[in-house]
């Protein structure tokens, strides 16, 4: 058997799939493996493999070779054409082809020339299936012509001129390449001064003295022919001012001679390119190279830009001191205007070259080789692009199409030829040929019609080592047409592998992306098509990872100290490893101080040199490993003190002695970090069950490395260990391998086993089902059996699969039944069940209670009783009786609404119950029925009952209206509530004035039938506080309460102008300075708010003036001493009532409240009934309750139940009470603003201060 180790990094490489065949069904780049096995019978076009280049220079001293090598079966034969004409090679005794290919050899190193041989030559290779055709390949001979004889004049320039020495070689082929050397073939240095152009000539900006010299000398160097042709040297001689005036002075007399001026400083000029603008065209892929050359004193410095663009970063490059810009790989995006700027001190100049970017023909998609089956559709595409864009046009065989013979099977469009039902006599060669002005490309591409059984090229049986948790790449090379359908199967009877675990490569290759110990096996790989089909196996082995278990630590010694480097490795017990030791990535000093022994790695009398990284590695034939550590060498110090932690988590887990029901764990201990190890603590995992839930399995003490487990049947267990010292816990391990224990018998039955039924001829029976843990194998099922318990017949038994419920039908209504639940697998059944006992379903019950009595306890409360039901009746769980009670209605209310009736249930046996709530004065009708589980028995006779009378509610409302000076008048809505007879009404009022103190209380009976009455006779602007309530024979009912103040007397309030202040609006008082004794006055309270404008009025009257004497006090000492005590005291009870305001202290009006309530009358409490869980639903109001915040009165002085008491606000608790700046208290009884009549009798409140703006109008 073949062995292949799968590489240690994931790729297909190349050298593995040279014999793997693409196929497809349209369009595939293909290339038919020669494999000696298919050569013998396997038919292919020729393809042109190897061919000279289009534009082939030769050396006219060698023998000329043109290049042209072919494939295909059968070996295709090869002839040539020169120049557009058949080459008869046979008549050139110079010229020879190659035996086995095309390669012509002409000898002209004896004879002949090769200027003879000069031409376009173009290859052919036909077989059978047709032909391919070579480039057209341009012969030319180099050329290394002579520099023609010229006479070079010696030049002399003045210092700071300018010049160009021109070179102009000889053409040669290939062009030459052009240098300026001295006669000592010494370079001549060249600067941002002095430099040479793309032409090769010699640019000066400015000359100097140093320039002069008579050996300038440009080379010309034909690389081709390896020669190099010189020019003649050039003399230059630089005259400083100085030399000039001498010169001058010799020749001149004194008269004559005035003497020569230095060279005058000057801006830049181009001396390359000429003007201001020049052109440039370059082809797509070639380098742009642009040139501009200044001369100008000081020398100048050239700046390049492109106008509307940037230059490309990555392919810009600035040659020759920035004079040459030259960008790489030029594309048609590089078209534009490009700038180069020479500038110095006295200015600067521009030249603007205009580049354009044309394009020889390039491929977008090239034509690719077709295999196609007989019958089969196909197409070739040949898609070029160029500037000009370039023509297409195709030939077959070599022939242009159209003047080929015809096929029926195939149709041009374009750049596209279409096959379709192609037939096997149709294989051919096709050429494409793109072409523009610049270039043109060609391209083979055959059409190969095979009908081809499946093969597998694969060698059989070959053996594949991966290491585990690696991919693993199985091959499976094939060729076949039509294009064989690959399939992978694992084992002798599996199934084919899908993409969800595998991947599946169009090359036939599977890849098992993560291989595990399971991977291992037999793999077949099946080729099939319509034509036949093809197998072949290969085995895959999975070896453990190489591992190193204890690394090297890195290590901090003592000078002449010893250390040693421990490399632990654990490796697949099938694979040797080679262990080597390695300092700073190179190989050990040798020196007998350094020794391997096994696992270690010792260094004795440490020096400094020893210092650096040691780096372990462990290979073998299929993976390698390596770790690190460094040793640090010091001088001698003082011991550290140990650091303590808790210890390093064990590692190596290993499993061995794998029984049944055990298994021994055995791993390696962390490093105890200073404390000793006291426990280990095991923890397991069932990756079948609970995957990721880890559960205790054992302890063992600090000193034990191996521990017995005890093992429960069919899980999946891995182990992980952590280790425990006085510190702490270390973290866990890593996880063990996996081991699945044998499945056997359940060892245990589910529990919560219960049979009840839903319906009235059923028995459900559930139970709590065991978990996968409990399961103890595969196939979980429950045998269920049950019985009648009092009955004489037989268990009946019946087995589900792993549910929690099972329906028994047809049963009796509401028997017993013993039940039990038995669990079994596939091994076997578990102990005999725990037997329990169910009934079957419920039905309602049959039969009414009876005798129905009513005693009434009071006017609020009832006692019903009732004679029990038979048991039998009920036929289910007697669960208890329920009451239904319900208030007959009179006439009219029946037709306003539906009849409430109310409920009560009575738990168990009972037979008597209380009815609670009852509405006093009120005829009730109830009757009893049985409950069971199902639901209520037919219900009793309705039994009828009256309850006697009770105190009335509440009026419904209390509203003062039309105030006078002396009367106001009260409507009222009678009681909603009257239970009973309403008898009278009392109305008790007493005024209150400014000091909040009461008056007398007057009482004042009202006939019942009265719902408006008038008091006369009352005081002026004064508030009265009215208390009011019903009466029946039974006593008197709640009371509700209103305040109101009579009228003012305006003829005392006087025509004064209103007076306005404005105040914050987080204030809930302001204090009114500057009123007169005695004085009535009229204060308004507005808010303004997102809503509008809201506001309040109310009246007060100021005291009387203080009498004061004749004699002014103001001057006297001893009052002015008074005045400053005072204002001290008053300093300090601001301070303190500030402090108290802030922490939330509140103003003592309680007891001013508490001075406002009737003397007379007081809450009442009444029993309301309720029992247990029993309740009244509905209630009466209470007596008392605060107004709400801001107004007490209504609009139109209506006051529901729930307004009728005294509101906090009102004295002082509110936020809308204000105080003077002593603290009293104003405006306590203000009344409202009557609002819009739409608003009705519902209540309304004034905004608070609180959120509004505050001010007095």
């Amino acid at each position: 058997m073949p062995l292949k180790i799968m590489p240690k990094k994931k790729h297909l490489s190349a050298g593995r799939v040279p014999l793997i065949l693409f196929l497809c069904q349209m369009i595939g780049a293909l290339d038919v493996p020669l494999d000696p096995k298919l050569l013998d019978d396997l038919v292919q076009p020729p393809t042109i493999t190897q061919q000279s280049p289009k534009d082939y220079i030769v050396d006219p001293r060698e023998n000329i070779v043109i290049q042209c090598e072919a494939k295909g079966k059968p070996p295709p034969s090869f002839s040539w054409t020169r120049n557009g004409t058949h080459f008869d090679i046979d008549k050139d005794p110079l010229v020879t082809m190659k035996p086995g290919s095309g390669t012509l050899i002409i000898n002209i190193i004896t004879e002949g020339k090769a200027e003879t041989y000069e031409g376009v030559y173009q290859c052919t290779a036909r077989n059978e299936r047709g032909a391919a055709v070579s480039n057209n390949i341009v012969v030319r001979p180099s050329r290394s012509p002579l520099w023609t004889k010229e006479r070079l004049e010696p030049i002399t320039l003045r210092n700071g001129q300018s010049l160009v020495l021109p070179c102009r070689p000889p053409i040669g082929l290939p062009p030459a390449i052009i240098f300026w050397m001295d006669n000592s073939f010494q370079r001549l240095p060249q600067s941002e001064r002095v430099s040479q152009g793309l032409n090769g000539d010699l640019y000066f900006s400015n000359v100097l003295p140093e320039d002069t010299r008579e050996d300038y000398i440009c080379y010309a160097r034909f690389n081709h022919t390896q020669t190099i042709q010189q020019k003649q040297p050039i003399s230059l001689k630089v005259i400083s001012v100085d030399e000039l005036n001498d010169t001058l002075a010799a020749n001149l007399s004194d008269t004559e001679f005035y003497g020569a001026k230095p060279n005058k400083e000057r801006p830049p000029t181009f001396l390359t390119p000429e003007g201001n603008e020049s052109l440039k065209e370059e082809l797509r892929g070639n380098v742009l190279s642009l040139e501009c050359i200044a001369e100008g004193l000081p020398t100048p410095i050239i700046y390049w830009i492109k106008e509307d663009g940037t230059l490309p970063v990555n392919r810009t490059f600035y040659r020759n001191f920035k004079k040459t810009l030259q960008i790489t790989q030029v594309t048609e995006a590089d078209s534009g205007n490009y700038q180069c700027i020479a500038k110095n001190p006295l200015g600067a100049v521009h030249h603007t070259i205009a580049v354009t970017v044309k394009a020889a023909p390039y491929w977008i998609a090239a034509p690719q080789n077709l295999v196609l089956s007989p019958g089969e559709n196909g197409t070739l595409i040949c898609r070029a692009n160029g500037n000009p864009k370039p023509r297409i046009a195709w030939l077959t065989n070599g022939v242009p199409i159209e003047i080929a013979p015809e096929d029926p099977s195939r149709k041009i469009d374009g750049d596209t030829i279409i096959f379709s039902n192609v037939q096997e006599r149709l294989s051919a060669v096709y050429q494409c040929n793109a072409s523009n002005e610049y270039g043109y490309l060609l391209a083979n591409a055959f059409v190969n019609v095979l009908a081809e059984p499946p093969r597998i090229l694969t060698s059989a049986n070959m053996l594949y080592q991966v290491i585990a948790n690696r991919p693993a790449f199985l091959d499976c090379a094939f060729f076949g047409s039509p294009l064989p359908a690959i399939e992978w199967f694992k084992g002798t009877r599996g199934s084919a592998l899908h993409e969800d675990i595998y991947v599946l490569h169009d090359n036939g290759t599977l890849e098992i992306p993560v291989a595990q110990k399971d991977s291992t096996g037999t793999y077949t790989c099946v080729a099939r098509n319509k034509l036949g089909m093809a197998k072949n196996e290969v085995h895959l082995e999975i070896k453990d990872p190489t591992r190193i278990i204890k690394q090297p630590e890195h290590a901090v010694v003592q000078r002449g100290s010893k250390v040693s480097f421990e490399c632990k490795v654990k490796h697949d017990h099938t694979l040797i490893p080679t262990i080597v030791w390695l300092k700073d990535h190179g190989e050990l000093p040798n020196e007998e101080r350094f020794s391997v022994d096994k696992d270690h790695l010792v260094v004795t009398d440490v020096s400094d040199d020893d210092g650096g990284t040691y780096t372990c590695t462990a290979n073998t034939t299929l993976d390698r490993v390596s770790a690190s550590a460094v040793l640090r060498v010091v001088a001698p110090t003082p011991t550290p003190a140990p650091i303590y932690d808790v210890p390093n988590p064990p590692f190596d887990l290993e499993l061995t002695n794998q029984l049944d029901k055990s298994v021994q764990l055995t791993w390696t201990p962390g490093d105890d970090n200073n404390s000793p190890i006291t426990k280990f603590i095991i923890e397991y995992e069932d990756a079948m069950h609970e995957a990721g839930v880890w559960h205790h399995q054992a302890e063992v003490s600090g000193t034990q490395t191996t521990a017995q487990l005890k093992l429960s049947p069919y899980v999946n267990y891995s182990f992980r260990v952590m280790a425990e010292n006085s510190i702490g816990r270390s973290v866990p391990s890593e996880a063990s391998e996996q081991y699945l224990t044998k499945a056997a018998e359940p060892d245990q039955n589910p529990t919560a086993v219960e049979g009840l039924g839903t319906e009235p001829d059923n028995l459900v029976i559930t139970w709590k089902p065991l978990n996968g843990f409990e399961s103890n194998g595969p196939g979980l099922q429950y045998k269920v059996s049950w019985r009648q318990k009092d009955g004489d017949d037989e268990w009946t038994s019946v087995v589900v699969a792993n549910v929690s419920k099972y329906i028994v039908s047809g049963t009796p209504t509401f028997v017993p039944y013993l039940i039990k639940v038995q669990a079994l697998n596939d091994v076997g059944f578990a102990p005999e069940p725990a037997v329990v006992m169910g009934h079957s379903g419920e039905d309602l019950p049959m039969v009414a209670p009876g005798n129905v009595r009513v005693n009434v306890v009071n006017s609020t409360l009832a006692e019903v009783h009732w004679d029990p039901v038979p048991l039998k009746s009920v036929r289910g769980h007697l669960q208890g009786y329920r009451i239904y009670y319900w208030k007959v209605q009179s006439s009219s209310k029946r037709n306003r609404r539906h009849i409430e009736k109310k409920i009560l249930t009575f738990q168990g046996s009972k037979t008597h119950g209380m009815l609670p709530g009852l509405q006093p004065y009120s005829h009730y009708f109830l009757n009893v029925r049985v409950v069971n589980g199902k639901g209520e028995g037919p219900a009793s006779s309705d039994r009828g009952f009256h309850t006697p009378e009770g105190v009335p509610s509440a009026p419904s409302s209390l509203k003062i209206v039309n105030p006078t000076l002396d009367s106001l008048t009260l409507e009222w809505d009678p009681p909603s509530h009257p239970n009973g007879v309403l008898t009278e009404y009392t109305l008790k009022y007493q005024p209150i004035n400014s000091t909040h103190e009461l008056g007398p209380l007057v009482d004042l009976k009202i006939p019942a039938n009265k719902t408006r009455w008038t008091l006369k006779n009352l005081n002026f602007s004064t508030r009265y506080k009215f208390y009011f309530y019903a009466q029946t024979s039974v006593g008197s009912g709640s009371q509700i309460t209103e305040e109101a103040i009579t009228t003012v007397d305006e003829g005392k309030m006087g025509k004064e102008e209103w007076r306005k202040e404005l105040v914050n609006g987080s204030r809930s008082f302001f204090g009114l300075k500057g009123l007169m004794p005695g004085t009535a006055y009229k204060v308004r309270v507005g808010a303004e708010g997102d809503s509008g404008f809201v506001s309040s009025e109310d009246v007060f009257e100021t005291g009387p003036a203080m009498a004061s004497r004749q004699v002014d006090i103001a001057t006297q000492g001893w009052f002015i001493g008074l005045m400053c005590a005072v204002a001290l005291l008053i300093l300090i009870l601001l301070i303190v009532c500030f402090v108290r305001r802030n922490k939330g202290g509140k103003y003592p009006v309680k007891e001013k409240e508490d001075a406002h309530a009737d003397p007379e009358i007081q809450p009442m409490k009444e029993d309301d009934g309720t029992f247990g869980e029993y309740r009244s639903f509905e209630s009466d109001a209470e007596d008392h309750k605060p107004l709400k915040k801001g107004s007490r009165t209504p609009s139109d002085r209506t006051v529901k139940k729930e307004d009728s008491d005294d509101s906090l606000v009102d004295y002082g608790e509110g936020v809308n009470g204000q105080f003077n700046e002593d603290g009293s208290f104003i405006g306590q009884y203000s009344g409202k603003k009557e609002k819009e009549p739409a608003e009705g009798n519902e209540s309304s409140e004034a905004p608070s201060p609180v959120n509004a703006m505050n001010s007095f109008v």
